[in-house]
């Protein structure tokens, strides 16, 4: 009787195990003092009390996203080394909003055959997202599934775990007639409407990953591989002591939806927020975007974060006292609008 090896399935055990010898090293260069370390185990461990660290009424927050079709402009331009900044980014922010400090992260790698440089890539890109965000890369996961992904496909999802004392919780509770809106500065379209982008891109415009764009002096790729950023260490700076003392209200990650979407998930009932785009400048990126011709400003405006990322609603009276703490540490930000009295919604002129 002739046997089935796994191999001949799809899966090569071998090819696998060099797969995972590079990502323990690159996982400890995350690790703060309070992971506690195992030779080997199936969890990972995370200290929330150390001799720098004690929690009065700690509450954890949790978030879990991906970065969507992005992953199809990195196979197309054969760059894997951001993409997992992307992952990060886009659960620490929403962690964030909650005023949760980042612990730490979990990744989820799904690929369609083994591939050791690009796990190492991607779980490489990962690290330098959770070592951005202060958050420590605690475990993970790699799966080979053949035929369910194609031989170059893969995805990947992550998981960030993150807390806050109770009475530190931003909710948008707070916010109020009166409150500024004040938006921290994006690093470009950032992970969201990406089947969008690449059907005007790629399919409508007929453009290539390495073609050149003479107005950003930058290919395709670069533009839209630029990695989300990541506001948990300069937002970390602006917070109060306790929801009481603190001048945020709340606060909102601008992804699929734009900022009308994502800043009324906030908005208590009784408040309107009114936004004054003329009140940023739009990243040069977006005015690429739509001279192209394929897409109206409306329908950009409603998916994209046309140059806004994140969203913090203050009291009128610290507003300049953040935007000098977010200028130290070289984020920009502008006050872009205001809370009324009114019902619960999002206008935008401007």
């Amino acid at each position: 009787m002739a046997y089935v090896t796994y191999k001949e399935s799809g899966v090569d055990l071998d090819l696998y195990q060099q797969a995972m010898q590079s990502l323990p090293g690159l996982m400890r260069t995350t690790h703060s003092a309070r992971v506690i370390d195992l030779a080997g185990g199936f969890a990972g461990l995370f200290r929330l009390n150390d001799s720098n660290h004690r929690y009065r009424d700690p509450v954890l927050v949790s978030g879990t996203d991906g970065v969507g079709t992005k992953i199809k402009v990195a196979t197309l331009a054969s760059r894997f080394d951001t993409i997992g900044i992307d992952l990060v980014a886009m659960c620490v922010n929403d962690c964030l909003c909650l005023g949760a400090e980042p612990l730490f992260f979990l990744d989820y790698l799904a690929l369609g055959q083994d591939d050791p440089r690009l796990v190492e890539q991607l779980v490489g890109g990962v690290t330098d997202g959770c070592r951005q965000a202060g958050a420590s890369l605690l475990g993970g996961e790699t799966a080979i599934m053949p035929d369910l992904y194609a031989a170059d496909d893969f995805d990947l999802a992550g998981f960030c775990v993150g807390v806050a004392e109770r009475d530190r919780l931003v909710d948008g509770t707070a916010i109020r007639p009166g409150d500024v809106l004040i938006g921290l500065a994006s690093s470009g379209f950032h992970s969201n409407g990406y089947s969008l982008l690449r059907k005007v891109v790629f399919e409508r415009e007929g453009l290539g990953v390495e073609d050149h764009i003479d107005s950003l002096g930058q290919t395709v790729a670069d533009v839209l591989l630029e990695p989300t950023t990541i506001y948990a260490t300069a937002v970390s700076q602006v917070m109060g002591h306790t929801a009481e003392d603190s001048p945020i209200h709340g606060m909102a990650h601008i992804t699929g939806g734009g900022l009308g979407e994502n800043i009324e998930r906030i908005l208590p009932a009784g408040c309107r927020a009114q936004i004054d785009c003329s009140r940023w400048p739009r990243p040069n990126v977006y005015a690429w975007l739509l001279s192209l011709g394929h897409l109206s400003e409306k329908e950009a405006e409603r998916v994209f974060n046309m140059g806004i990322g994140y969203v913090i609603v203050a009291d009128d009276h610290a507003a300049e006292k953040i935007r000098e703490r977010l200028s130290e540490q070289q984020m920009a930000s502008w006050i872009i609008g205001e809370v009324v009295a009114g019902e619960t919604e999002v206008e935008r002129n401007g």
